[in-house]
């Protein structure tokens, strides 16, 4: 007989049909020494422009003349980027297991956690719209109740990481070069930083080394795969 589903209906001894509940992930960070891989998206281009009477996401693709009037480099205003990464990660089966956390960091200094239980927006319009909504509100409640699946919160990210972790930023340039399986741990938490914008290295103070996953350079919705892959495949997870 083939296993029962999670979210599957199962007959009780009267004939009446008793719908199982779906577990739900309030907040993975509130597990302070479970394993899991915590991803910070550092220098992530999330800005928001006042475009006649509304707010848009800068982005290069619509707000060239607003960049230059504001000195602003176009080809840094890259929101697409965020977008990809988040589609990667929230898709990613380790996220599904929960053993997944996620950060960014903006250019702006705005710090925000993603709850596992967000579905992220398939199209770029409508994650443009829920960013400008986050960052103006602080924070994007569940449709069905008062859980907030984004939110802004307060700087440093270290004051967010579990102590005494491993932090791991990522970057091409990196002197050595690892395969990301080998870096999985058995049973901790493990910080991986990952940049989020167009050109050019992370560099933040609160990781204690830098490595290359690839011997060539990798988007960073790429590099977020190929860290998921590494770590599900070390951990079981399918």
């Amino acid at each position: 007989m083939a296993p029962k589903r999670k979210n599957e209906s199962q007959v009780g001894s009267e004939g009446q049909v008793i719908q199982k509940k779906q577990k739900v992930i309030k907040s993975v960070a509130s597990l302070k020494d479970t394993k899991r891989l915590i991803v910070v998206l550092e220098h992530a281009s999330l800005e928001t422009v006042k475009v006649g009477k509304q707010y848009e996401l800068l982005n290069c693709d619509k707000h060239r003349n607003i960049a230059k009037k504001f000195k602003r480099d176009i080809t840094q205003c890259r929101p697409d980027i965020t977008h990809q990464c988040l589609l990667m990660l929230m898709d990613s089966p380790l996220n599904r297991a929960g053993l997944l956390q996620v950060y960014i960091h903006t250019e702006k200094n705005v710090l925000i956690e993603i709850n596992p239980q967000t579905r992220i927006p398939r199209t770029f319009d409508r994650f443009c719209g829920l960013m400008v909504q986050l960052l103006h509100k602080l924070s994007v409640h569940a449709s069905d109740g008062p859980q907030k699946l984004l939110k802004v919160i307060k700087n440093p990210i270290t004051d967010h990481l579990p102590v005494g972790c491993t932090k791991i930023c990522t970057s091409f340039s990196a002197d050595s070069i690892v395969n990301p399986r080998e870096l999985v741990p058995s049973d901790e938490p493990i910080v991986f930083v990952v940049g989020g914008m167009a050109h050019g290295s992370v560099k933040v103070d609160y990781t204690e080394k830098t490595v290359s996953i690839s011997n060539y350079p990798l988007s960073a919705a790429l590099t977020c795969t190929k860290l998921c892959g590494a770590f599900e495949e070390v951990w079981g997870i399918v």
